[in-house]
């Protein structure tokens, strides 16, 4: 819809979801910068970026203002995202830390259950361009928020060392190491099924776009149900202990996939129980990573999102491929990357770094 309101085409707007997407590879440098000047600092940053980019496109509707607000958004969360973590991980203690991190990530399965059927009642109602607009008046009543009600860090969560002295602290720490690998190979392992989930029910069950609507929002309850573990049990079994459940109920559902695929039924549930353990695994391994190197902890939590982006990236141009050999191959890689992955937090990884 929006390719047809700027009149041009879809790959054109596809290319621009792409740079958006390229932004997360530079996360470590610009979310070592809630380290620099603090957390709070960061997030208003973050903030006010993502409503720059939102009101070029409201006042002046065109493709290259589409691409500006995408590149904001982009850079908007390499800002925002990892100084929310580790503000998170500054002010709950560790033992307390998995519920609020995984409440905090409700944020992401409420704007896939919420959020797009708005945008796309505001698209319907008013053109293309009403989201735009609209997401950066919330934008900015969340600035007033954060302004308001969060109190600014402790000198003990700022450093004024160079940025450089926060990298040479992760690559000091085999374990913060090996989380950061055992993320993108999770990450890329879920990517292989993500990228052609559409395809295949279209294919399998014949399914149009109104049904396919329906399968994405199983994938978004189950979202909501992984981080609704996380919340419940991270801080009671363990972070990494929930991390390894999640990786061996994700890799059994990944082989499954072609087995429960006989059926409509059989293949949303297999897609529900897949994003659901994939969700709880990805969630859990925030407040993990957040206490392997505290003395750097939002330069960690920026690379180990940089690294979730390069994983979707490699599962993403290996998955289509894949694809050609039928969804046992897809699932059969997911699970391959998920053992390694197991094999480095089971081998590696510390409950904490210190």
């Amino acid at each position: 819809m929006i390719a047809r309101g700027l009149g041009v085409a879809p790959e054109a707007i596809i290319l621009g979801v792409t740079a958006r997407s390229a932004f997360g590879l530079g996360t470590p440098l610009l979310g070592a910068l809630a380290d620099r000047i603090g957390r709070k600092p960061a997030m208003l940053a973050g903030v006010a970026v993502f409503i720059a980019g939102g009101l070029s496109v409201g006042l002046h509707p065109s493709y290259v203002t589409l691409v500006v607000a995408l590149l904001a958004v982009g850079l908007s969360k390499s800002l925002f995202d990892p100084a929310l973590h580790a503000y998170v991980g500054d002010t709950v203690t560790f033992e307390r830390r998995g519920t609020p991190m995984a409440l905090v990530e409700f944020s992401w399965s409420g704007a896939f259950l919420l959020g797009v059927p708005a945008v796309g009642l505001l698209i319907g109602a008013a053109g293309w361009v009403a989201p735009f607009p609209a997401l950066a008046a919330c934008a900015a009543v969340g600035a007033l928020w954060i302004w308001i009600g969060l109190r600014p860090n402790s000198s003990s969560a700022v450093s004024r060392a160079p940025v450089t002295k926060g990298f040479s602290a992760i690559l000091a720490r085999k374990s913060a190491l090996a989380g950061i690998a055992v993320g993108v190979l999770i990450s890329a392992g879920n990517e292989t099924i993500n990228i052609v989930y559409g395809l295949w029910m279209e294919q399998g069950f014949g399914l149009r776009i109104a049904a396919l609507g329906a399968a994405t929002a199983v994938i978004g309850l189950a979202e909501l149900g992984g981080e609704g573990l996380v919340a419940g049990l991270a801080d009671r079994i363990g972070k990494r202990r929930l991390v390894a459940v999640g990786i061996v109920v994700s890799t059994g559902t990944a082989l499954a996939l072609p087995l429960l695929g006989g059926s409509l039924a059989g293949g949303l549930f297999g897609l529900f129980a897949f994003y659901l353990s994939f969700e709880a695994t990805i969630v859990s391994t925030l407040p993990l990573m957040s206490e392997q190197v505290p003395q750097a902890r939002a330069t960690l939590l920026a690379t180990n999102l940089a690294g979730l982006s390069l994983g979707r990236g490699l599962g993403a141009l290996t998955g289509a491929p894949l694809f050609s050999l039928g969804i046992q191959a897809n699932g059969a890689a997911a699970a391959a990357l998920n053992l390694i992955a197991l094999g480095l937090l089971l081998g590696l990884v510390k409950e904490r770094g210190n």
